[in-house]
């Protein structure tokens, strides 16, 4: 193990020896790690490496099987987030942190309403105001706390979480795999709020695959590998190949991106999208053709409407006005049920949500959209199934103990491979791809990267949404720029200036 951290601040959280196993699996193996005030510590490794398992210990949310934890010197057992956010350990999960139905005020004080009771009853309006309190103190005022959160999108509602989080104040900020949801707003958000920690002599972990915003953003970086501690850097040591070799255990080699830098597809549209304005507003009178056999990428700011044309295209977007057409049989696409039957395929941004059902099985979650190749009548043959769902987990080197496991405790990578199971096994024609490499690492991107072009080679037709113009500029055939709903300029393979592309966005 290579270590050669020299902090100057005061050791406030120590482990020693962390262990976590669930079941036959190992999460961690023997983690011993120390964080010192005026700190920001990156953490990264590869799709199950135990990144987020050390997190979830550090902060309550999981029980170590065996190892300790030292919190000011003191031994340190959380049983609950809520003891270690007590304590001033606070952590902005992955995934959903948020509780639905309720409004962004109530979530934001969520166990702590009792601070708004007024004569036996809580006072909703001095709630609000505190929440919009608390979200301006982190710089997002784009919402009102007495909406519901339901009416949020997925990066404005990891904006409530942090703001939660940020409430109390803590000394040390776990923050997990955040940023790939939120905007470049709102990635600035966090970065000002790290920023700002250590200046006050605090402390941050920041877990992230990005290995370009943590050589950017941190003081040290700590590198896992299957559970076990691997490295410790401190900044002037950071070097990307190195870091990567320490990740995956050898010599990242080979090609990344796609090589060709030429357009390339058939003449042949797929799909016609015309005039489409959504409920959402969104989308304002949107057009765009696909071809058969291209990458089409689609761009832009927060808001922009991108998210929304994936959802349209899919039939889950509500039409005001205009039509989606798969050309070949001139269907037009009303509903994901639609959209299936003529060889469509989504890849949601938000997986938990849209795309997995957690508390099922990878068999149950690929085999969903597949049962059509399944079945006979209303039968379902067992080993049918398990052959077809085995096939996707060999194709996408899915890292599961069975086929059996229940999709929440995978990985955040391997949950997306699990989506992309899904679809891949139907074997689409036309492929809307909304952030499909969000969560995931470097390995694993360059696997889906390679996918992607596989499928293209192949005939498939793919919409690549994503919020990385490096991925788009590096992947796509042709590039669409949304702004306020609309399109705002069009790229193409061997002449997309990022320059050029970016004041198209703003």
């Amino acid at each position: 193990m290579k270590q050669n951290i020299a902090a100057e601040g005061e050791l406030i959280l120590e482990t020693k020896n962390l262990c976590k196993q669930f079941g036959p699996t190992t999460a961690l193996d023997q983690v011993s790690i120390k964080i010192h005030r005026g700190e920001i510590r990156g953490l990264i490794g590869e799709n199950g490496s135990g990144k987020s398992t050390l997190a979830s210990v550090i902060s309550g949310m999981l029980q170590p099987t065996s190892g300790e934890m030292f919190y000011h010197g003191e031994i340190y057992r959380p049983k609950t987030m809520l003891e270690g956010g007590n304590l001033g350990i606070g952590m902005i999960v992955q995934e959903q942190g948020y509780v639905s139905g309720i409004t962004i005020a109530q979530n934001i004080f969520l166990g702590e309403e009792g601070r708004f009771r007024k004569g036996g009853f809580i006072s909703a309006k001095a709630m609000n105001r505190a929440a919009n309190e608390a979200l301006a103190e982190i710089g997002f005022t784009d919402v009102d706390a007495a909406q519901y959160i339901d009416e949020l999108d997925l990066q404005d509602r990891k904006m409530i979480e942090i703001a939660r989080v940020m409430i109390n104040r803590p000394e040390i900020l776990l923050v997990d795999e955040t940023t790939t949801a939120l905007s470049q707003h709102g990635r600035e958000i966090i970065y000002n709020i790290m920023a700002k920690m250590r200046d006050e002599g605090k402390a941050v972990i920041f877990i992230s695959h990005d290995l370009d915003e943590l050589m950017a953003r941190c003081d040290a970086m700590t590198v896992l590998r299957d559970g076990k501690l691997i490295a410790t850097l401190d900044k002037e040591d950071f070097a990307a190949d190195a870091i990567k070799r320490y990740m995956v255990g050898r010599d990242m080699s080979g090609k990344y991106y796609r090589e060709d830098n030429e357009r390339s597809h058939q003449e042949t549209v797929v799909l016609d999208v015309d005039n489409v304005t959504t409920g959402s507003g969104l989308l304002i009178n949107f057009s765009l053709q696909l071809h058969q056999g291209e990458i089409l990428g689609i761009g832009g700011l927060s808001h922009c409407g991108m998210h929304e044309l994936g959802k349209a295209i899919f039939g889950e977007e509500k039409l005001l006005t205009g039509t989606v057409t798969h050309v070949p049989s001139g269907a037009k696409i009303k509903s994901a049920r639609d959209a299936m039957r003529h060889g469509f395929g989504y890849v949601s941004k938000d997986r938990d949500q849209e795309a997995l059902v957690l508390t099922a099985s990878v068999k149950d979650n690929i085999s969903s959209a597949g049962l059509d190749r399944i079945n006979s009548g209303p039968f379902i043959f067992p080993r049918k199934e398990k052959d077809y769902v085995e096939t996707q987990v060999e194709r996408l080197s899915i890292k599961c103990t069975s086929i059996n496991q229940i999709v929440q405790y995978l990985s955040g990578g391997n949950k997306q491979k699990v989506v992309f199971g899904k679809w891949i096994g139907r074997d689409c024609d036309i492929l809307v791809l909304d952030c499909p490499t969000r969560g995931v690492d470097i390995g694993v991107k360059a696997a889906m990267y390679q996918l992607i072009e596989d499928m293209k080679n192949q005939g498939k037709s793919i919409v690549m949404i994503s919020e990385e113009l490096t991925e788009l500029i590096g992947m796509t055939d042709r590039l669409l720029i949304l702004k306020n709903g609309r399109l705002s300029g069009e790229f193409f393979r061997g002449a997309m200036s990022e320059h050029e592309i970016i004041n198209c966005m703003i």
